[in-house]
């Protein structure tokens, strides 16, 4: 082989190693390339996820804020109309009070005297005492003496016992209620009984048959005034 024939034959050899190196290199960059790509498409996804969730969170933080602020509104105008039902109902009562009062004036003499007289005959039946200390207004004193005789032999025939002792306490009850005391403590009437130890009491004020009442017809009101109101 003359070395015109080396050199062709170097000449290829080198053509080869080049060919294949630019092939490998051309391999190597589009693989290189593709491995770009698909890491920068996990990079864009993983930051589309990180978005989405971010933005999931904030829109979850909106809604829970919604759904407090919307709470605490509702709560708040329930407790307005809770608030002005009370207040209805408290009027009632301050009226009722007032009217009662009417029942004590001295105008109503008579009717008040055979109020009294029944008040105490049921007190004396729910005592069942032999002696007892009856307590009323200084104002009712007169009329409270004026029907004892009679409360005496009504309550000893209903009871089927002796006539009983009923000392008038020389104690009153407060005065009726007035503009001059409205902050004191007032009674529109009635009387209390007691047992002469002091252990049982029997308080039949109109004041406190008023409160037993109202108490006690509350649901039937609440009811009837606000049963088409949704709170």
């Amino acid at each position: 082989m003359n070395d015109g024939d080396v050199s062709k034959q170097i000449h290829q050899m080198v053509r080869f190693i080049r060919q294949e190196a630019e092939e490998k290199a051309n391999e190597i960059s589009v693989s290189a390339e593709e491995e770009f790509n698909i890491e920068k498409l996990q990079l864009v996804e993983a930051e589309k996820k990180k978005i989405r969730q971010e933005y999931e969170r904030k829109e979850k933080q909106v809604d829970v804020r919604k759904k407090i602020e919307y709470s605490m509104q509702l709560n708040a105008s329930r407790i307005k109309v809770l608030q002005a039902q009370d207040d209805l109902i408290s009027s009632m009562k301050e009226t009722a009070a007032k009217e009662i009062l009417h029942v004590s004036h001295h105008h109503n003499d008579h009717s008040y005297k055979k109020l009294l007289h029944d008040l105490i005959v049921q007190s004396l039946l729910r005592l069942k005492e032999p002696s007892v200390l009856l307590r009323c207004r200084k104002d009712d004193v007169n009329l409270v003496e004026d029907v004892l005789d009679a409360v005496k032999e009504e309550y000893a025939e209903k009871a089927m016992v002796h006539t009983p002792e009923i000392i008038i306490d020389h104690i009153h009850l407060p005065p009726a209620p007035s503009h001059h005391n409205a902050h004191g403590p007032s009674c529109s009437g009635g009387v209390v009984l007691a047992s002469r130890d002091g252990k049982i009491v029997c308080e039949n004020t109109l004041d406190a048959r008023l409160e037993v009442v109202f108490r006690k017809k509350l649901p039937e009101i609440r009811k009837c005034l606000f049963s088409g109101i949704a709170v």
